[in-house]
């Protein structure tokens, strides 16, 4: 989009930084059906924002986490056909989940990397979703779809981090115990 710089970083400081590849190269822009709109506005600067915040209060305590969008298709369509006065409207449809390429590394407190990857990730039933009918944050979709695997990567990797822990050490009474 118009005002992001390529491979911009965003809010570096702190436990979570989110920076991104080109967006003239995201499919948002490139195959949305109304690329002049597409690029307009803060959308990747407040997504990214977002995304940082959210992960921030997720994270693990000593943990960083380096987030980089590879790609986003945002739900929806420009569908400029349908009339002239609905060129610049993003059409919500079912056919048009949102879709994002994430990059990620976290790193715990003493610097090991925990987890590291790509993952593709996709709402197809973005709209059977609950979603407050008030709510209209135009990213409402992929903010959840984000929310989705924030919360089940880190949480999922938590839990088995716990059971190990537990697991390492017994009481004298025989129960877990910590180290």
């Amino acid at each position: 989009p118009r005002d992001h710089d390529h491979r911009m970083r965003w809010h570096a400081t702190g436990p979570v930084g989110v920076s991104w590849e080109d967006p003239a190269q995201f499919s948002e822009v490139r195959h949305s059906g109304n690329r002049y709109a597409a690029s307009q506005g803060n959308w990747l600067n407040n997504l990214a924002t977002y995304m940082r915040k959210e992960a921030e209060e997720t994270l693990p305590a000593g943990h960083s986490l380096e987030l980089t969008i590879v790609d986003i298709q945002r739900a929806g369509r420009y569908e400029p056909w349908l009339a002239p006065n609905l060129q610049d409207a993003r059409i919500i449809r079912e056919m048009y989940p949102p879709r994002m390429t994430l990059r990620f590394r976290e790193v715990d407190a003493s610097g090991a990397v925990v987890a590291e990857g790509e993952r593709k990730l996709s709402d197809t039933a973005f709209l059977m979703n609950s979603t407050r009918m008030s709510d209209t944050d135009p990213l409402r979709y992929e903010k959840r779809m984000f929310n989705d695997w924030l919360r089940s990567t880190l949480t999922r990797r938590s839990r088995l981090a716990a059971a190990s822990w537990c697991i390492g050490s017994r009481d004298s009474a025989g129960g877990d115990a910590p180290v």
